[in-house]
């Protein structure tokens, strides 16, 4: 009998998956715990059309990923922090002030944790920062961290 997956079956398969199961095992246990319902015609458009719907709401999403991407590429973000007289930083730069300064020099909104540094900054200078905007899209960026005017 062919059913398709409410939820993951383990073993068995992920939702939306068609999967051949017999029939004892789908109406004993798949039917009753609302885990896969019959492969109808209907059902089958309609898993069709929701995996239709999903690829093209994630070609939009990387679509505006990419376009973020193009205009961030090699960007320069300006972060004015306290030091030293070395230019050696009380503390080190955080991710999120480095999203606090992308919104505010680019218009550009992303979560902290996409954010990579190679290393904690604690020195003025120019350093290089990963930005990740969407699966398999990530743009560089220099942040350019000077002394704070006293």
């Amino acid at each position: 009998m062919k059913v398709i997956l409410l939820q993951e079956v383990k073993g068995s398969g992920k939702r939306d998956d068609i999967i051949n199961v017999s029939d004892g095992y789908a109406r004993n246990f798949l039917f009753p715990k609302k885990l896969a319902v019959e492969a109808t015609p209907g059902a089958l458009r309609e898993i069709e059309r929701k995996r239709a719907a999903e690829n093209a709401r994630e070609a939009a999403n990387r679509a505006e990923a990419v376009e973020k991407a193009e205009q961030l590429r090699n960007r320069v973000i300006t972060l004015s922090v306290k030091c030293g007289e070395k230019g050696r930083l009380y503390g080190a730069v955080t991710t999120q002030e480095i999203v606090d300064e992308l919104e505010k020099q680019h218009g550009i909104r992303v979560d902290k944790k996409r954010i990579r540094v190679q290393e904690q900054i604690k020195q003025v200078g120019d350093m290089p920062v990963t930005v990740w905007l969407y699966n398999g899209v990530t743009t560089p960026m220099t942040l350019h961290v000077v002394p704070a005017e006293k």
